[in-house]
């Protein structure tokens, strides 16, 4: 296997002059003659990865079949009538099941019908696509069990075909995430192509580097993976070899996102307004509200095929688990490569982004002002999806602006940003649901429109540093100091008990608004589900306020509420209206399933990468790099969390260190 490619072309139909083999002979054949499959490789298959060949499709899945502790059949080859392959299938060796046999003693069944396998096809490109990917499988596999399957068998390491590399971290960092910036041969620079004197440079194609920005990315990505063996990066050659696509997230990025994985915005700002730097980051909330940093990318342009590329890297980064919900603004080239990567996600546009494009689309109208109050109160005031598109439509009528190409597409997309139609989707306060609310970028501070690549690159190990320190902080906070509570309500100190000080402290306006919400009545109090109505006095438009009703159905028996201003989902924690019923009802904690464990701070999160491994080989100075490095970081991260643990950590070091310097090596 050369290399992995995330390209973006689709997958064609299927020709008509073709027929089916069930298995395949001449696998069988290019497995005596290849050999032993050996190292790990920590990426499952991900739907997109392309190959030069069918063994080689075959030899990636059995090196991932052989760590994870199964063993693969191919299930089936597709042939033209040329005889030439074109598809096929992959399967655990405990797909299907063997045919009945007639004999006195049979053999007993071994075969679970496993669903497990991959399918893969040949494109135009004369390369064969990942297309079908099941990893889930019907039986128990481990890694550790040392079972032989045939699909492993070895006949020497000196036959192993195409895989030149010595060890599992080179495969890892050089072949499958195609992380070569410049290639063997030294003339496949990522340096932009300057050409002839009067010859232009297509840059829709390439990223617009200037002089020594290329080598800045060199050294600087080579520097990161000496201190971090698990940094991953990959880079998207165009057919010059000039760089054109690039991703990059280091372990720290990697591990959070095990941690915060629900909801992830998708913050293009700085492609979109034509940044020197044109930065697409991804961002997550932690377990304080704080932004976290989930992986980045350069692109070379606004394309349905760049964010494509882009957004099957970060998967691929990630392990392919993608999130359950996905933030980004209203850019139909991000919308089209969302869907295609990420069908199954919950796609939203965030409402702050669309805000601050009012007044560009909007604000050379006569009536702008009136206008931005009847959009506000629609979006921010209704309850109901028939009292938004009531208000939706006078606010159009009354103005005559039913006409407007903005306004027309973003009622097209109200489901995916209006927040009367995303109480059902967990955002965890990612999107703003009240007009003061504005979500800023994570490089706000440190990344401008004319801020050049090199200065960035010196910029971004600050902006980590300064949200990682924003987050310890915050943990030490919340863990050491004792919290003073404004209410004597048992719910704030339930949840003082548990939560991190900052979500507590939202949390608080919560339990304080349950003393301006008043006449609660019930409807249908007989049966299993109670409706209650709600009464509050809020204020509306800054400087009026008036009474609204809430209805907030509550089942005594699951001890489920839920309100329809939407208030858990939209931020994670119970409104004051369902506090105000379950008061009433006598409940005297909340439910153990508003009690989200990503908001608690007595939950461990070391942000150590852990991929299963199966040793070292302490011959190999690089599997001994990695190794210490991953036991120190360990020691790093228990040393930080307090001062004796800090003197603890520190004493041992020295004395180690102390103890390596008096030790002779006759190899030194």
């Amino acid at each position: 296997m050369d290399e992995v490619s995330l390209n973006t072309e689709p997958a064609g139909d299927d020709d008509a002059d073709e027929f089916e083999i069930e298995g395949d002979c001449a696998m069988t054949d290019f497995i005596s003659q290849t050999g032993i499959i050996q190292g790990e490789n920590p990426l499952p298959p991900v739907v997109g990865m392309e190959f030069d060949s069918y063994e080689d499709v075959y030899y990636f899945y059995n090196c991932y079949a052989k760590q994870q502790g199964f063993g693969v059949r191919v299930s089936n080859t597709w042939y033209r009538k040329s005889k030439e392959r074109y598809r096929g299938k992959l399967s655990c060796s405990s797909a299907g099941f063997k045919k009945k046999s007639e004999a006195n003693r049979p053999r007993p069944e071994t075969r679970t019908g496993c669903p497990a396998m991959i399918k893969f096809r040949l494109m135009d490109s004369n390369r064969w696509r990942v297309i079908e990917v099941e990893l889930e499988h019907n039986h128990l596999i481990s890694p550790a069990s040392g079972k032989f399957y045939k699909s492993h068998k070895s006949v020497g390491v000196g036959t192993k075909r195409a895989l030149q590399l010595d060890t599992a971290e080179e495969v890892q960092k050089i072949r499958l995430f195609r992380t070569v910036i410049i290639d063997s041969e030294g003339n496949g620079s990522i340096d932009v192509d300057e050409g002839e004197s009067g010859n232009r440079v297509d840059y829709s194609n390439q990223l617009k580097l200037k002089e020594g920005d290329a080598q800045a990315v060199q050294n600087y990505f080579s520097r990161l993976q000496l201190m971090d063996p698990n940094f991953f990066y990959v880079v998207d050659l165009n057919e010059k070899g000039c760089l054109r696509n690039l991703f990059w997230a280091d372990a720290r990025t990697r591990v959070a996102y095990s941690y915060f994985c629900d909801i992830v915005a998708i913050d293009a700002t700085c492609l979109e307004n034509k940044f020197e730097v044109p930065l697409v980051s991804f961002i997550g909330v932690n377990h304080h509200g704080q932004s976290v940093l989930l992986g980045c990318g350069l692109l070379a342009s606004e394309t349905v095929e760049s964010y494509t590329w882009l957004f099957r890297a970060w998967l691929t980064c990630i392990l392919g688990r993608p999130p359950q919900a996905i933030i980004t603004s209203q850019c139909r080239t991000l919308q089209t490569a969302i869907s295609d990567v990420f069908p199954r996600a919950s796609h939203c546009l965030c409402l702050s982004h669309i805000m601050q494009k009012f007044p560009e689309n909007l604000g050379g109208l006569f009536e702008y002002e009136a206008i931005k109050e009847s959009f506000s109160r629609a979006v921010y005031y209704s309850l109901r999806v028939e009292e938004f598109e009531a208000a939706w439509e006078d606010m159009v009528q009354r103005h005559g602006i039913r006409d407007h190409k903005w306004l027309q597409a973003l009622f097209d997309d109200r489901k995916r940003w209006v927040p009367v139609y995303l109480k059902d989707i967990f955002l965890a306060g990612m999107s703003p649901v009240q007009p003061s609310e504005v979500v800023s970028s994570y490089f706000k501070e440190f990344l401008h429109k004319d801020t050049p690549l090199k200065e960035f690159l010196d910029k971004y190990d600050q902006a980590l540093q300064t949200h990682h320190r924003l987050e310890a902080l915050a943990d030490l906070d919340s863990r050491n100091s004792s919290y003073m509570l404004k209410s004597g309500c048992y719910f704030e100190l339930q949840l003082s008990k548990v939560y991190t000080n900052d979500i507590l402290r939202k949390f608080e306006s919560e339990v304080e608004g349950m003393y301006s919400c008043f006449s609660t009545s019930q409807l249908n109090p007989d049966g299993p589900v109670i409706t209650h109505i709600v009464k509050e006095q809020t204020e509306v438009d800054g400087n009026r306020r008036e009474v609204r009703d809430y209805e907030v159905l509550y089942n005594p028996s699951e001890m489920e509420v839920l309100c329809i201003c939407g208030m858990f989902n939209l931020r994670g924690y119970l409104c004051r209206h369902a506090l105000s019923v379950l008061n009433q009802n006598g409940v005297e904690e909340i439910p153990a399933q508003y009690v989200l464990s990503r908001w608690r701070k007595d939950i461990e999160r070391n942000y150590i990468f852990d991929h299963s491994c199966s040793g070292i080989d302490i011959n190999n100075p690089v599997h001994r790099y990695d190794h210490l490095y991953k036991c120190i970081v360990q020691v790093v991260e228990e040393g930080r969390k307090s001062q004796d643990r800090y003197k603890v950590a520190f004493g041992a070091l020295d004395e180690i260190l102390n103890k390596l310097c008096l030790t002779e090596d006759p190899a030194l």
